[in-house]
Formats: C-alpha cells, sequence, structure tokens
C-alpha cells in the first residue's frame, strides 16, 4: 500500500486529521481539500489512486464533485457523509462511487474498505479485456461500451455489472453475490441499489437481441446468451 496516494476531501479539519493519521500508518501518501473546487484542481495535478469524498462540503459539494471526475477518470471513489439515507447511498452509487461509508465510522473499518475497492481496481488486469456478442462489446480496459456500433455512455459501475454478468453467461447471482462480486465484499450496500443499475441498463441495451439481462424471480439476475444464434 505504500505507494497509493489518498485523495481526502472533506471541510471537517479535524476529521481529515483523524483520518489522515490513521491512513499515514498504514503506509499511504495522503492529500487533503477542504473545498470541492481545491479538490478537484488536487485531483487534477496529483492523479491519486483513490478519492475519500465528503458530500456535504461548501460551494462544489461531493456530488458535483463526482460528476466531474467521473468525466474524466475511473479512479476509486469512496463517499464520506454523515446522511444514511438510502436515496443518497443510490444516488452516490449510481454517479460512480466505488463504495459509500457514513460517519462516525471505525477507522479500521476505513482502512479495510480502502483497500478492499484499490484491490478490486488492481485485479482488473487480471480480467480479459474485452467481451463480445453480437452488436455489443465491453471493454474493462477503456471503460467503454459499443452497443449496435454506437458507444454508451455509463456510469463505472453500470459498466462492471454488465461487464461481470456478460463474463459469467447463463449463471444466476443473487443480488447479494453482485453486491460481493461488483462492489467487493467490504460494501455494505442495499441490494436495490443491484435493482436501479439493471433497470438502467435494461433502458440503454433494448430489446431483441440473443442476449439479455433476465430475472430470475426469486433469486436474482443473469446475462442469458441464446448459444444458438450466437454461434
Amino acid at each position: 500500500m505504500a505507494n497509493n496516494m489518498i485523495l481526502l476531501m472533506d471541510d471537517d479539519e479535524n476529521i481529515c486529521k483523524v483520518i489522515s493519521l490513521y491512513l499515514e500508518k498504514e503506509g499511504m501518501n495522503v492529500q487533503v481539500a477542504h473545498d470541492g473546487a481545491t479538490g478537484m484542481e488536487m485531483f487534477r495535478s496529483e492523479s491519486p489512486n483513490l478519492v475519500l469524498l465528503d458530500i456535504m462540503m461548501p460551494g462544489m459539494d461531493g456530488i458535483e464533485v463526482i460528476k466531474q471526475i467521473r468525466k474524466q477518470s475511473s479512479v476509486p471513489v469512496i463517499m464520506l457523509t454523515a446522511k444514511g439515507d438510502t436515496i443518497d447511498k443510490v444516488l452516490g452509487l449510481e454517479l460512480g462511487a466505488d463504495d459509500y461509508i457514513v460517519k462516525p465510522f471505525e477507522p479500521k473499518e476505513l482502512i479495510a474498505r480502502i483497500k478492499a475497492v484499490i484491490r478490486r481496481s488492481e485485479n482488473t488486469a487480471d480480467e480479459p479485456a474485452s467481451i463480445r456478442y453480437p452488436n455489443l462489446e465491453i471493454s474493462i480496459a477503456e471503460y467503454t461500451v459499443e452497443y449496435c456500433g454506437k458507444k454508451l455512455d455509463l456510469p463505472p459501475k453500470e459498466l462492471e455489472l454488465l461487464y461481470f454478468l456478460a463474463a459469467h453467461p447463463n449463471k444466476v447471482f443473487t443480488r447479494e453475490q453482485l453486491l460481493q462480486k461488483v462492489w467487493e465484499f467490504d460494501f455494505y450496500g442495499d441490494s436495490r441499489t443491484i435493482d436501479v443499475h439493471i433497470k438502467r441498463l435494461r433502458e440503454k441495451l433494448g430489446e431483441d437481441q440473443p442476449w439479455s439481462i433476465k430475472t430470475v424471480w426469486g433469486v436474482g439476475y443473469k446475462f442469458e446468451v441464446n448459444e444458438a444464434e450466437v454461434k
């Protein structure tokens, strides 16, 4: 972990001091910004390995910051906030956050989440660079999806969920398994997050293809492939 640079954006100086202390003990290099605008300047200049992002900040808040980050990078982002509503969690995850932790939290839990998110990000290098089906190509290396000859603009988590399902055709996964596989074990999420992402993927991918994301009632979801048509 010694080479990982963490960018922490939070307007609470005391929390920043505590978090920085624990992360530096783990051998991490921590840079701190107390507002969104400054944080984005540091993001562009420092190229961090992971961003810890508070939602409630003066000026540019965390929601606007992650929107800006996702326009130019798939760097892992963990949201930090005092809010615990499901709506806030789903919004942050839809915008591309990799995890979500509610204040107050135990420093050890935060460190475990950071390591898990970075580990998952690094493990993508061991996966196939791309997956192809008729009228569909998903590149995990370039974070792109091409559907019927046109590129789709998918948030990172939608893309990763589609990639994971497509990489395991005709295999059924529960919502909890998808949370573990796509958001990593340390993400304590609401399983409805999966339903939201699946709904959005279906809206963007349309129908009438030899493959589709199917609901297996009472169980979960699968990427169903008609082998005869695909061949």
